[in-house]
């Protein structure tokens, strides 16, 4: 039979091509996202920068370590603790000491991201100055790069100074350098110093002080971010694992059902085959070998694309920006191996229950004139795809009973309703006759005979219905499930914020600093108002078991806290909140009012603090709040203001403005802050969602092209007959368009059933968790795909009908296969 296959692939040169091209784009995909996940596992090794010809660097405890029965588990803090002054002394018995101290800065006519130094530090990266001389007075500054020159007037939040030398850019930071005694005044918090003595007697002087000493390549950890290419990596890898799990599932999907339509549509073949004597083992063996080698020589041609498309992409997400700059595709060989052998396996996979019912073809079959699809549901397709949708409901519904918070997470909306999506395909032909029926008998209705054809051609022909609408529910169902979560999530998030707002204006501090102590006194000064002031911190706990949980906290004054703000308290009282307590959430292990919980602050010290209040779980961002005694050296970036009785908001507004203007302060409406504070998906996300799309619409117009240009081929005859029965050209084509637009429509309302019933899942567990939002359905990305799908479909039809039709009614009659 091998011979018969290879004349076969000959002959039906369309319906192989079709399967090919499928096959090829899938296997090029599976390798580009393996190539560059296996590039983003690992980062490279980043040098120092700051500290790069530093003796040694010493640096106050940053991590937090709790001993558990099951072993110690840490995590950084976002405060680190200063370097006790006995061990400084100490220190500065071995040699010199330099502290060093880091604050953003604000210059009119710079760069946004400027940090200001100690000139002091400078000779450790090493800086060398181009132009000028050192700091000497409090007003004078060195800056690098070329936005300021010596001699210069510079306007900055830190006042006005003199510039009076440069420095080259090192490519690493934005810096401005004052005297050592001016930096002291504007950042008197010191984390970490630079020792020039030996590295073993630092080590000895810092012994039990919670210090760290860093040496050689561990000097990295004192620059600023040292963790931004772990952080770039996680990014990467969440974006190419998620785009490459769904071009995994797309492409096993549209390439299975490919094959397994290009058997199907073959069986009058078989029938012949079999009046001439052949088994059904032949059969099948015959369908297989043709699988085989064109899965091979896809898949080969697949690994080869992906090759020269993985650096492509690579370079795409640099410029982009969201991947660093040091992003390349490696030399990694499995994700060919990977591409390949699953290529091969999908093609084979799609095919073999075909071939399994090709070799059950009766001779008969090769007589049969009509073209009613019989039998297009097999009683496995009908087990499996039943047994996946049970699976997704009674999964729904445990997780519902269980944390409905887990279907919030992005991994969970994005991988549960892949399961739903893939019942439903497996699914389809069954689920099309409904539809399909009822579509038949209203357009039956119409004037004419167009819309009874139409109909009944769409409810015949079932496995070319389901074969085309597959696609379409597939890219309609992802579009609807993948943009509807993140945007059910969003309107969720923003409408907690806007109940539990009660502030009629908000102020917050430029990014990466915080308001003095006098900003504070004119802000309270101000008459009128009800001023809360917050800091961000954080506060650690040990929950289900050895886990270390961290939450983000906000301190604040309980009695200004409860004036300006609405928590969602489901027990307990915000003015009940002291220096003993603490303000939860329903997430905790331990949430009842009057209980005690042993937790870590921000900057590592342990405390057992008596809950005061709870709040519900909500969307997950509640967090918890404690006073500014269990949040030392929080800098206080936000503050709300809320309006007494009789209070003219617009001298408030104004008086607000001038009081933190030396700060660099800006004042929002309550309106223009929930605008502010609207959540958006990141970059990253955005892109990784579009990449899904792009895939799944690719591939649904590649399967729609191929199923549409197989069926047409098969349907010359029947177009023919048209022709002869009285209908002109432009009858036929309109015909085969509006059966395109038929099924189409049919598979983008399935979709987006399959869509409705994700989302309803996620307002479930919104509701659950006290949130009230409704569910947001986004129509019209649903709308532009189902467009995109129709457009696909209607050319990939009219086109090869209309070539087909060229030859002439009665030789397409004549035609015989």
């Amino acid at each position: 039979m091998l011979s018969v296959a290879l004349r076969t692939l000959r002959t039906r040169r369309v319906t192989f091509a079709g399967s090919f091209v499928a096959l090829t784009l899938g296997v090029a995909l599976l390798a580009v996202m393996g190539l560059v996940l296996a590039s983003s596992q690992d980062a490279p090794e980043r040098r120092p920068e700051r500290f790069a010809a530093a003796p040694v660097v010493v640096r106050g405890q940053d991590t937090l370590r709790v001993p558990t029965p099951r072993g110690e588990r840490t995590r950084p803090l976002a405060q680190p603790r200063a370097v006790p002054a006995a061990t400084l002394g100490a220190l500065r018995r071995l040699g010199t000491v330099v502290e060093d101290r880091s604050f953003p800065v604000r210059a009119g006519g710079g760069p946004g991201d400027l940090v200001g130094h100690p000139w002091s530090t400078a000779a450790f990266a090493p800086y060398g100055l181009s132009a000028g001389r050192a700091p000497r007075a409090a007003d004078e500054v060195v800056v690098t790069g070329g936005w300021a020159v010596p001699g210069q007037r510079v306007r900055t939040d830190r006042g006005t100074v003199r510039v009076v030398g440069t420095v080259p850019d090192l490519g690493f930071e934005h810096a401005v350098f004052y005297t050592d005694a001016r930096a002291a005044r504007l950042c008197p918090r010191s984390v970490q110093s630079v020792v020039d003595a030996d590295a073993a007697a630092v080590r000895d002087a810092v012994s039990g002080s919670g210090a760290r000493v860093l040496t050689g390549n561990d000097r990295r950890y004192a620059d600023a971010d040292p963790g931004r290419d772990v952080e770039a990596v996680t990014a990467l890898n969440a974006l190419f694992g998620t785009a490459g799990g769904v071009t995994a599932f797309v492409s096993v999907f549209v390439v299975a059902s490919t094959f397994a339509f290009a058997v199907a549509q073959r069986r009058r073949e078989f029938g012949l085959l079999r009046t001439a004597g052949a088994t059904p083992g032949q059969l099948s063996r015959m369908v297989l070998a043709e699988s085989l080698l064109v899965g091979a020589l896809a898949s080969a041609a697949g690994c080869a694309l992906g090759g020269y498309a993985a650096p492509w992409l690579a370079a795409t997400v640099v410029d982009g920006g969201l991947a660093p700059v040091w992003f390349t595709v490696g030399d990694h060989t499995w994700p060919y191996h990977a591409a390949f052998w699953t290529g091969l396996l999908v093609a084979l996979a799609g095919a073999a229950a075909a071939s399994w019912r090709a070799g059950r073809t009766g001779p008969a079959q090769a007589l049969r004139e009509a073209s009613v699809d019989t039998g297009a549901m097999t009683w496995g397709r009908r087990l499996v795809g039943a047994g996946l949708l049970l699976t997704a409901v009674v999964t729904l519904c445990v997780t519902l009973a269980g944390d409905p918070g887990d279907l919030l997470h992005r991994k969970t909306y994005v991988s549960r309703p892949m399961l739903l999506i893939t019942a439903t395909a497996l699914l389809t032909p069954v689920l099309l006759r409904p539809p399909t029926r009822l579509l038949a008998r209203v357009l039956g209705r119409l004037p004419g005979a167009a819309g009874m054809l139409v109909g009944e051609n769409a409810a015949a022909g079932v496995r070319r219905t389901a074969a085309v609408a597959g696609p379409v529910l597939v890219t309609v169902a992802l579009t609807g499930s993948l943009l509807g979560a993140p945007a059910t999530l969003d309107r969720a998030e923003a409408q907690e914020a806007r109940e539990r707002t009660a502030a009629a204006f908000v102020v917050t501090a430029p990014g990466g600093t915080g308001f003095g102590a006098r900003t504070l006194e004119r802000l309270r000064g101000i008459p009128g108002t009800e001023v809360s002031p917050t800091a961000a911190s954080e506060v650690f706990a040990l929950e289900d078991g050895p886990a270390l949980i961290r939450s983000e906290a906000r301190a604040a004054d309980p009695g200004a806290l409860a004036a300006t703000t609405r928590l969602p308290l489901v027990a307990g009282k915000v003015t009940d909140l002291d220096d003993g307590s603490i303000v939860v959430n329903e997430e905790w292990e331990r949430h009842s009012v009057g209980q005690s919980v042993r937790v870590w602050l921000g900057n590592g010290a342990g405390r057992t603090l008596r809950i005061a209040a709870v709040m519900a779980t909500g969307t997950g961002g509640n967090g918890v709040y404690v006073t500014p005694a269990n949040a030392p050296h929080a800098p206080v970036d936000r503050v709300d203001v809320a309006l007494t009785d009789g209070a003219d908001a617009g001298a408030v507004n104004a008086a607000l403005r001038e009081a933190v203007q030396p700060d660099g302060g800006r004042v929002l409406t309550r309106d223009e802050w929930l605008a502010a504070l609207r959540p958006s998906n990141d970059r990253t996300t955005r892109l990784g969602f579009l990449v899904v799309l792009g895939i799944a619409l690719l591939y649904t117009a590649v399967s729609l092209v191929n199923t549409m240009v197989m069926a047409t081929s098969d349907r010359a005859r029947e177009l023919a007959v048209l022709r002869l029965a009285g209908a002109t050209r432009r009858q036929v084509l309109r015909l085969v368009a509006a059966e395109s637009l038929v099924v189409v429509a049919i598979g983008a309302f399935l979709g987006l059933a399959v869509a409705v019933l994700n989302l309803a899942g996620m307002g479930c567990a919104l509701a659950l968790l006290s949130v009230s939002a409704p569910v947001e359905v986004p129509w019209a990305a649903a709308g532009a795909a189902t467009a995109a799908c129709a457009v696909f479909g209607v050319a990939a039809s009219a086109v090869p009908a209309w070539s087909a039709l060229r030859g002439g009614a009665a030789a397409l009659a004549g035609l015989r296969e």
